[in-house]
């Protein structure tokens, strides 16, 4: 099959005819009076068209069929630009280039214009946007929820080496992909009393929850649209709203502010992503958002259901799945719905509950599985509190019944934290509300029955399964490299383009011919002299594209280990300064990612990152060999150029800690060498990559557990490491930070005695590790030979194949669209 073009001249005429109609009805502008941004819109309103056309017909062709649908309810979705990506599924890229063409237009600096939709941080909303193509390109009917952030995600801003978080203004423009859907509004409750109501017919009581205060759920529907059209499928954001925008009494009264104070209230919930929570009033905002999302999902999901079936067939039509424990109230809620709402009984709705929840674990780390005081539970969500009450008494009733008495179980598995002030475990909540619980690699999976969910899991030995994370290949690299497909699609044919997960491996031959590695190496430098031009653009540093291109970017986190590369940063540079007659293989270490708004240390790591980059970049000594630099406001745009132009991908968190990883994934796909630690997706990625083609150092998952219960002083591993003592010691003394020595002091004390995350355990490995990384380098047979082997043996990483383990073991559903697995 050919790649899904239309690029006839009547085609390109007509896509011409629409952009035209769209700039003169849509933004008002001619020829002689369009700015590149007016452009940019009529491009994208007249591509939306070609979307609706295929939404509607992807919404009769399921209500035909009567489809099992999904609704994947997440937190983030980060979406990244979306005119490139829609103008490709829908096979007009070569139209829309060539209309453009003819009226003087560059698409590609339009598209540049498009913001990137702040509604995600990292790998959890890029897994959920990957996992919304992949759906639909699959044909699998599916609903994706979330927040429509106003503002969203910070926009990083470095100022002298800081982080600053500034106002990210993505919808400063409007957004032209997006449908307001004024009609599917919900009323969202928060506070007010529980009382109990008798039903008249049979005197029973039930109960009915009277907020003190209300908000509204407003819908916008933004379409994603599969490969080659195969099938359209809704994401619907939800933004809140005031129930009364505007106190007119107040207002006349003279108070002005007070009489719109409601109103920022109510919006104040769909501002901004992951408001700082270290503060009272920030927790309650953020579970204020985690159920206004909710609980507008379930009933929007359920007010669809019930027009077209009986609630009692929920689970036959509906699959929910949770996407971390963001969304575990969901739980609470649905109980709520189908108790108080539909009149069910609580066993039966316990039943349907169970049957249709499905939840996904991404994190090991306590604090990310989130508990709530009950405190604030109780005066922000009384009947939630209520049914959790409730659903945790049957719990251990039910464990009791079955003569397990033991008191330490039942603590450890019950849903309220007793030991540091009561809480409310969410995690608990997401498990016992499911029916599946996926981890996201095949070790976190085990490490999730080993740890968090050790004594649930013994309890319900078969509900834990893996679903190992996968990436979308027509963003990852059909878009981000068409340099590399191109010569991929040229050995391999088109149909690679619709089955790369079958026919990227027929590519291993490819890696013997020197030809072929000559011309694999081109693209990629190719690449890296497009990141060195956007470098030299924005932080005016030159970069060497003939050096590796060693390369981290994600989130900052301390588990993540950004400071064992940036010790390694440090001590090369001293080895270079030490000893200049050495063959150094040129190196450039490239940094980018966020850190959250109140987390100190790691705001602490970027200031160290660009002290580093200053001091090493400014040092002639060093003749060009080394040099840092990071990349402010990472996000998916800057994603795709970076990622392609790679040649070592940085995977280098604390074994045991990382979930899985996407990153590694998309890197790999590219054709970059992995050096890292056997954790997350980095084990499954050795053992089908190789660990010959990647570089694997540092303690397993087992290990680091035995050391941290050896002790975390690393005063003796960093005597036995010069070069770690000295690194270390440049640091504390000032060396990066001369107008403030003391800066780091408390950072290298906490790594001397007190390192959670084994940094100084792993070093010397990381540092023999890199070694072997200089040794290949100098070999580019061998090199070139490994990334092309990296290449052809990830695609298996797909998300294509991950949706369809989802379907199949979790969901029921078949996917192309003929109904549910077994019909």
């Amino acid at each position: 099959m050919s790649r899904p073009e239309c690029s006839s001249l009547e085609s390109v005429a007509v896509f011409r005819e629409r952009i035209l109609s769209k700039l003169k009805y849509a933004t008002g502008k001619d020829l002689t009076s369009a700015c590149k941004h007016d452009w940019f819109e009529a491009v994208a309103l007249a591509t939306r068209d070609y979307l609706v056309d295929n939404w509607e017909d992807s919404a009769l062709q399921i209500d035909r069929s009567e489809q099992k649908r999904v609704y994947y309810l997440s937190l983030e979705f980060l979406i990244g630009r979306l005119l490139i990506d829609n103008l490709s599924n829908l096979g007009l890229m070569e139209t829309a280039r060539e209309a453009l063409a003819e009226l003087n237009v560059d698409l590609q600096d339009i598209s540049e214009l498009e913001p990137d939709a702040a509604l995600g941080n990292g790998g959890l909303g890029r897994l959920a946007a990957c996992f919304m193509e992949s759906m639909a390109t699959l044909g699998v009917a599916a609903h994706g929820y979330g927040i429509r952030y106003e503002h969203g995600l910070f926009r990083q801003v470095i100022i002298d080496g800081w982080q600053h978080e500034h106002t990210e203004t993505w919808l400063d423009f409007g957004n032209p992909w997006e449908f307001e859907r004024s009609e599917a509004g919900y009323t969202i409750g928060f506070g007010g009393s529980v009382s109990t109501v008798q039903a008249a017919s049979h005197g029973l009581g039930r109960q009915s929850w009277q907020p003190t205060e209300t908000v509204r759920a407003i819908a916008y529907d933004t379409p994603i649209i599969g490969w080659k059209r195969a099938s359209v499928n809704t994401l619907r954001l939800w933004r809140s709203r005031a129930e009364r925008f505007l106190q007119l009494e107040r207002f006349n009264a003279g108070d002005h502010l007070g009489a719109v104070a409601e109103a920022v209230k109510a919006e104040s919930i769909s501002r901004v992503l992951y408001p700082a929570d270290i503060t009272e009033a920030g927790q309650e905002l953020r579970l204020r958002q985690e159920y206004f999302f909710v609980s507008a999902s379930l009933q929007d999901l359920l007010h669809r259901h019930v027009k077209h079936h009986d609630i009692q067939r929920l689970p036959d039509m509906v699959a929910i799945q949770l996407n971390d424990t963001h969304p575990a109230i969901a739980v609470a809620e649905l109980m709520r719905l189908l108790v108080d709402e539909h009149g069910l009984a609580w066993e039966q709705a316990w039943q349907l509950t169970v049957a249709t929840l499905a939840y996904t674990n991404h994190t090991l780390l306590p604090e990310a599985l989130e508990s709530w005081p009950v405190s604030l539970m109780e005066r922000l969500l009384p009947r939630h509190m209520q049914i959790i009450y409730l659903i945790n008494a049957h719990h251990i009733d039910m464990l009791r019944a079955k003569d397990i008495h033991d008191f330490a179980l039942l603590r450890s598995v019950s849903l309220i934290e007793e030991d540091q002030g009561r809480r409310v475990r969410m995690g608990n909540l997401a498990f016992l509300g499911s029916h599946s619980v996926n981890g996201v690699s095949a070790l976190h999976t085990e490490l999730m029955r080993e740890t968090v969910f050790r004594d649930l899991h013994r309890l319900y030995p078969n509900r834990i399964n893996n679903k190992t994370n996968g990436v979308t290949f027509r963003r990852w690299l059909y878009q981000s490299n068409p340099q590399l497909t191109s010569l991929l699609v040229e050995h391999l044919g088109d149909e690679l383009l619709d089955a790369p997960e079958r026919l990227l491996q027929k590519l291993e031959p490819c890696a013997e011919k020197s030809s072929f590695r000559k011309r694999f190496m081109e693209q990629r430098q190719h690449n890296k002299q497009a990141l060195a031009n956007l470098v030299q653009s924005w932080l005016g540093i030159t970069l060497d594209t003939e050096a590796i291109f060693d390369v981290q970017v994600k989130r900052i986190h301390e588990y993540k280990r950004q400071l064992l590369n940036l010790l390694h940063c440090v001590a090369l540079y001293q080895a270079i300064r030490n000893d200049p007659a050495t063959d150094w293989v040129p190196r450039v270490k490239i940094f980018a990612g966020k850190a959250a708004a109140s987390y100190y240390q790691a705001k602490l790591i970027i200031k160290l990152a660009n002290d580093i980059s200053r001091t090493i970049n400014h040092d002639p000594t060093l003749r060009g060999l080394l040099k840092v630099v990071f990349i402010p406001n990472y996000n998916v745009t800057l994603a795709e150029v970076i990622i392609p132009a790679a040649d070592l991908s940085e995977q280098i968190s604390t074994a045991g800690m990382e979930a899985s990883g996407t990153s590694n994934m998309k890197f790999a796909l590219n054709g970059a060498l992995t050096i890292g630690t056997m954790d997350g997706a980095n084990v499954e990625m050795s053992e089908r990559i190789g660990t010959e083609n990647m570089f694997i150092f540092g303690m397993s998952a087992e290990q680091v557990a035995m050391r941290r219960l050896a002790g975390l002083d690393m005063s003796a591993e960093i005597a036995h490491s010069q070069r770690l003592a000295s690194a270390l010691e440049a640091i504390r003394n000032g060396v990066f930070s001369p107008d403030d020595p003391n800066r780091y002091a408390g950072l290298v004390e906490g790594l001397q005695y007190h390192d959670r995350f084994l940094v100084c355990a792993d070093f010397e490995a990381y540092w023999q590790a890199q070694l072997r990384v200089e040794a290949l380098w100098k070999r580019p047979m061998h090199w070139w030979k490994s990334s092309v082997l990296n290449t052809a043996r990830t695609g298996w990483f797909s998300s294509d194949r991950a949706i369809r383990e989802y379907a199949a073991d979790i969901w029921n559903v078949m996917p192309g669209g003929s109904g549910k697995l077994g019909e």
